[in-house]
């Protein structure tokens, strides 16, 4: 991607199970819960999905992140996707997310940081938004394994608000670095 300051361009959260989020003009990150309001906040998983297997697993999946730039990606495909629309709560623009190894923290300037548990893994809803784009959204690498870009999963280290426009600071955890997974 580039090498711009890392950045939030936009923020959402939603208060029941839809697959999109509303955009608003902050958040309030909650340690080790997620983000004040928002459907999928907890200590224990919140993922409907995850929640009918155990419900008592923790939540790695507090916060999702996505990048901007994949929005312009999918665009060349004829898919028009906005923040908030794939159902993330921190949209971010200039950070590679998904080379991210797990463990990397992202701070704000309020001090709210969130650390990077892995990847979002793709669901059939994303096809019910727009039929063709869960195929775009999971490509393969070299070797035909699957590669997952709808963004990464995180839990909040520090509480605090995040807005557009907001820097983002990158803390990478100490070697060996891990590839992130699906969680």
């Amino acid at each position: 991607m580039t090498h711009q300051q890392p950045e939030v361009i936009a923020v959402a959260r939603d208060g029941t199970h839809r697959f999109s989020k509303t955009p608003r003009p902050q958040i309030t990150l909650l340690t080790g819960l997620g983000v004040q309001g928002d459907a999928h906040a907890g200590v224990a998983v919140q993922h409907r999905s995850r929640v009918r297997a155990d419900p008592t697993q923790p939540n790695l999946r507090q916060v999702h992140l996505i990048h901007a730039e994949l929005f312009e990606q999918v665009a060349a495909d004829g898919f028009r996707v906005q923040p908030a629309d794939l159902g993330e709560n921190i949209t971010t623009r200039g950070l590679d997310l998904l080379a991210l190894p797990r463990g990397t923290r992202l701070t704000f300037p309020s001090g709210a940081a969130v650390e990077v548990t892995g990847l979002r893994n793709p669901c059939a809803q994303i096809d019910a938004f727009q039929p063709g784009l869960m195929r775009r959204l999971i490509g393969t690498d070299d070797a035909g394994a699957p590669v997952f870009l709808a963004g990464v999963m995180g839990i909040v280290l520090e509480g605090g608000e995040v807005t557009p426009g907001d820097a983002i600071r990158v803390t990478l955890p100490l070697l060996p670095h891990e590839a992130l997974r699906r969680v």
